[in-house]
């Protein structure tokens, strides 16, 4: 089956610091779970989220390697990534 549409990988700041990677292809959507408490457990109870980071992808696949890449790199580099200091 092919999934259609366009997929966002994406990184939020919550409430107490932490950052939080993601993929979707409804990022409104994702972020309302998010801010409301339901979604990734992770996120559960660290809201709000701040959205830090997002890129389109043309596929699925592709947009879950990213995804994948994006949770294996260290604090330091997410932080690079998006500009921030700390």
């Amino acid at each position: 089956m092919k999934r259609r549409g366009r997929y966002r990988v994406y990184m939020v700041r919550c409430a107490d610091g932490t950052y939080y990677t993601g993929s979707t292809n409804d990022l409104a959507n994702r972020l309302k779970l998010h801010n409301n408490g339901q979604g990734a457990k992770y996120v559960r109870g660290r809201g709000p989220v701040t959205v830090v980071y997002v890129k389109e992808y043309a596929s699925y696949a592709s947009a879950m390697r990213a995804e994948c890449r994006l949770k294996k790199q260290s604090r330091k580099q997410k932080l690079a990534l998006i500009g921030a200091d700390q």
